[in-house]
């Protein structure tokens, strides 16, 4: 069905897919918060970099595999945690995490699933599997989240630390976004209310005010970090200080993220600040960056800038909308074959040939 579709690009997924994905399901997936500047310039930022290859070099053997956390992986790209992944295909988050596995990446399993902890485990157990979460007011639930994820051997914890509330959306808002009635938030079945209706407003606002602790500090990393053996990974860090903040208190990683611009518009784009970020941890812990990745060029880019991997998180949805989990395998199998084509055409045999130096902004000829 994929090859009669003609889809040899991310951005066609993307159009297929918002032609026939129901408009509820579509807005939440493919909105930001307010004007949406952010959400343009995470694809803008990236236009705006230009890359020097170096030639004559041998290129006839290119591996992009890479160690993250301790793991070997074949390729420096994973799947960013995206919540209620089955109102795009009844695969959802265990066709999502089949496809990253087939194709040797990094899952990361959202907490607002529609596929619990114990489902996606079962569904593909030789995954990479990184399990996101949230710290709830009721400091047992996060707790046995953790657990959960520790029983079912998830390799990681990666803790969102730029949600205490959600922002304005306002498309779910004109939606009054409503999880469709045959869905729920499978990992709390039988802990806490599993369904996201609206009373008023968007009812995962709703559900988030309800349950969120907004009161969350430093020293919460600090009890995270107390009662697992996990590695703890830090999602939605934006500035150099709280990045010096999190390497000093021992995190295994930070994942550059404005959660998709979904949080405060007009904030800066996630490669924008991925450099002062790795300079600010200066080798402390692995640096990650996800939003705004569509493209084999935009993974170059954000590596060459230091980091060690990126994450995709709504061309995944296209994947999944347009044909569960071989839609998965098709985006991640264009991704990968272009980051192979730029690191060939750029003297780059492996990722360690792939050099700061190799990535500039526009304004660097702004002389010309």
């Amino acid at each position: 069905m994929l090859r009669d579709k003609n889809l040899v690009c991310v951005g066609d997924f993307e159009r297929y897919g918002e032609s026939i994905l129901p408009k509820n399901a579509l807005d939440y997936y493919r909105s930001g918060a307010g004007d949406e500047f952010t959400l343009a310039l995470n694809r803008d930022a990236f236009r705006r970099l230009r890359i020097r290859p170096r030639i004559m070099r041998d290129v006839s053997c290119r591996d992009q595999s890479t160690t993250v956390l301790g793991t070997k992986v074949a390729m420096p790209i994973g799947i960013a945690p995206t919540a209620m992944q089955r109102m795009a295909h009844p695969d959802g988050e265990c066709g999502n995490a089949r496809a990253v596995g087939a194709m040797g990446g990094v899952f990361i399993l959202s907490t607002l699933s529609t596929s619990s902890i114990e489902e996606v485990g079962a569904a593909a157990p030789n995954t990479v599997k990184w399990f996101q979460l949230y710290i709830y007011n009721d400091r047992d639930v996060t707790r046995k989240l953790v657990k959960r994820a520790e029983q079912t051997n998830f390799r990681a914890l990666v803790l969102t630390v730029d949600a205490p509330v959600f922002g304005i959306r306002i498309a779910d808002i004109r939606n009054k976004f409503t999880l469709p009635p045959h869905l729920s938030l499978a990992n709390f079945e039988g802990i806490k209310a599993t369904g996201v209706k609206s009373e008023s407003d968007s009812g995962i606002n709703e559900y988030v005010k309800k349950l969120f602790d907004q009161s969350v500090t430093w020293d919460d990393v600090r009890w995270l970090k107390s009662i697992t053996q996990l590695p703890l990974i830090l999602k939605g860090i934006l500035t150099a200080d709280d990045a010096a903040i999190a390497a000093g208190l021992g995190v295994a990683a930070i994942l550059v993220s404005n959660h998709g611009a979904r949080q405060v518009d007009f904030t800066p784009a996630s490669i924008e600040v991925l450099p002062e970020i790795v300079k600010a941890v200066n080798g402390q812990c692995e640096v990650y960056l996800d939003g705004g990745i569509r493209q084999g060029t935009d993974v170059f880019k954000a590596l060459a800038l230091g980091a060690k991997m990126v994450f995709m998180g709504r061309p995944a949805l296209w994947g999944l909308a347009c044909g569960g989990e071989d839609g998965v395998k098709s985006i991640l199998s264009i991704i990968k074959n272009e980051l192979d084509s730029v690191m060939g055409l750029t003297g780059c045999a492996t990722l360690e040939d792939i050099k700061k130096e190799m990535v500039v902004h526009e304004s660097h000829y702004s002389h010309l």
